[in-house]
């Protein structure tokens, strides 16, 4: 053997490995692309959904009891019940009714005052006297009311 062809030869594998990392099959390097990028696309939908699910667990909800018939009205510090305007109410036992009820429960007729003017008058009257306001208010099945004071705070004294 001629030490030029050994040479030779060894220079040609050199160059050969110099043109793979010189000028590489860009094809083959292409349909990797996709293996590279799964692992980062499926950690990047992950964290999202992990996220989601922990503010789904974590998330503030409200407490809400139904009150379905009538509640006590409110009172002033000098006893006297305050009446809410628009919502029929009982006088005599310091009832409050749900919107669009006409009678109490023991069939005495209720009292409502005018959102508008404040003028009282029968709740089966649907139009206010003073004012003209007319007062048409379906009656609902539930009525959502606060189960206490707000986070946080304290219930005023």
């Amino acid at each position: 053997m001629d030490p030029t062809s050994e040479l030779g030869q060894i220079w040609d594998q050199i160059l050969d490995v110099l043109a793979r990392i010189v000028a590489p099959d860009w094809g083959a390097l292409v349909n990797l692309i996709p293996l590279a990028l799964a692992p980062l696309v499926l950690l990047f939908v992950a964290a999202v959904a992990l996220a989601w699910v922990a503010y789904g667990v974590r998330k503030p909800r409200a407490r809400v009891r139904y009150v379905l018939g009538p509640r006590p009205a409110e009172f002033l510090p000098d006893g006297t019940a305050l009446f809410p305007a628009g919502y029929p109410f009982d006088a005599s036992r310091a009832l409050v009714y749900p919107a669009g009820a006409v009678h109490g429960d023991d069939g005495a007729p209720l009292t409502v005052a005018c959102p508008l003017c404040k003028v009282e008058r029968s709740a089966e009257l649907t139009t206010c006297g003073n004012c003209g306001l007319v007062l048409r208010i379906a009656a609902t099945t539930r009525v959502a009311a606060p189960s206490g004071p707000p986070a946080g705070g304290a219930a005023a004294a």
